[in-house]
């Protein structure tokens, strides 16, 4: 018997459990709750091995058949994924014996978004979606403006008015319709549903689809895979929708369905701003769901959530997972920026920073370990927040000598 090109079975809703047919184009279930793909992961776990993914190329799509596409020789590709898992030399010299980061700046368009733009495009030109309507805090707009100018689905981007500059033109030169807004990405996401009802477009913006997610939870199944197939013991991550976090624990569950890992999920750790920061809000104080922020105070970029729509499971994960969560400052996320390419030569976005932050606060109070293995996710590339540094750089004249000596 041939083995089926996707194990998906169907969707379920987080919240209420519902089900639903992936055979049909899907937002959230009709209790409000953003649906999560399922697979057959018994028939998975009989008919593959994970021994055979080694002759495949590399890629996210090296994982088909855990993805929700059902046709993967045409998935809209620019190619994402397989980005490197480095070792820390800051968690070196901060006494981390076992500190990875995961650099997803390697991917188009310079973040992880690239990944979850891949699939959920490609799904969508399945299931027969010609136009869409997308708000964004910045990363996602670009790589969802690049994917459906690659896979032929008109898109509308709404943005932010202060995104940063590399990732506004890079939406632009796509040319798709891209429009800034002033506020934040609450704002946005009303404007893009209010533009997809006007205009007959689907409004794919976080959890208001479910594959996404699926685009994302790649970055699980690269981690365990790199690590040969075993879970670190802290995950690092910084969390605006909180659907990158989702993927990487929804991997690791499946893969542990599966038989392929085995043992105790890792701990997840979440770092916000402390200018939004209702995840860490309610985690302390032992809430089910997040309040929206109301006065969102924060660097440009991809923390700017009020209230993630999937903010009850990113709860739980951080509970059952007996996780943590942190909020930093700005000014100390972007001297972390600096701290990380001073010592590994690695530019870490300003959002990843604030996972630095939160992990040395929480290593010199003894929360983790410093034998543990930790893996720290990089979600873009420094070089979209350049404007937000001025580093001290020295100009030369012509004929200018004695360089080497003024600096011996």
């Amino acid at each position: 018997m041939r083995k089926p090109a996707s194990y998906l079975s169907h969707l379920e809703c987080a919240r209420c459990g519902d089900r639903y047919s992936f055979t049909e184009l899907q937002a959230t279930c009709t209790c409000g709750g953003p649906l999560l793909c399922r697979y057959d992961l018994h028939a998975a776990a009989r008919e593959l091995r994970k021994e055979h993914l080694s002759n495949r190329p590399p890629g996210m799509w090296r994982y088909r058949e855990l993805l929700p596409v059902q046709d993967p020789e045409h998935a809209v590709t620019l190619g994402e994924g397989s980005t490197p898992l480095l070792p820390s030399l800051w968690g070196a010299q901060h006494g981390l014996e076992q500190l990875l980061i995961k650099d997803e700046g390697r991917n188009p368009t310079a973040t992880f978004k690239a990944r979850g733009a891949a699939v959920a495009v490609t799904r969508l030109r399945e299931l027969g979606v010609a136009r869409v309507a997308v708000s964004s805090s910045g990363n996602a707009g670009d790589a969802w403006a690049a994917y459906c100018r690659r896979g032929g689905i008109e898109a509308t981007i709404f943005v932010p008015s202060d995104v940063p500059l590399p990732t506004l033109v890079e939406a632009a030169l796509t040319g798709e319709n891209v429009y800034t807004f002033g506020g934040h990405n609450a704002r946005g996401g009303t404007l893009a549903q209010s533009y997809a009802t006007a205009h007959d477009a689907f409004c794919p913006n976080t959890f208001h689809e479910p594959y996404r997610a699926e685009g994302k939870k790649t970055m699980g199944l690269e981690i365990a895979e790199q690590l040969g197939w075993q879970m670190p013991d802290v995950i690092v991550y910084p969390i605006g929708g909180g659907v990158g976090l989702i993927g990487i624990w929804k991997a690791f569950c499946e893969l542990r369905e599966m038989g392929w890992v085995s043992g105790p999920l890792p701990r997840f750790i979440v770092a916000q701003y402390e200018g939004c920061a209702p995840v860490v809000k309610a985690f302390e104080e032992g809430m089910d769901a997040c309040q929206s922020w109301a006065d969102i105070s924060t660097l440009p970029g991809g923390l700017r959530a009020p209230k993630p729509k999937a903010d009850f499971l990113v709860l739980r994960i951080l509970r059952e997972t007996n996780g943590m969560a942190v909020a930093v400052s700005g000014h100390d996320a972007l001297s972390a920026v600096r701290e990380v390419m001073e010592t590994d030569g690695l530019f870490i976005c300003p959002e990843a920073a604030t996972a630095i932050v939160a992990l040395r606060r929480l290593i010199d109070r003894g929360a983790v370990g410093r034998k543990e293995r930790i893996v720290l996710i990089n979600t873009g590339s420094g070089l979209k927040y350049a404007s937000l540094f001025h580093p001290p750089v020295k100009h030369v004249e012509d004929g200018v000598t004695g360089i080497a000596m003024a600096h011996s």
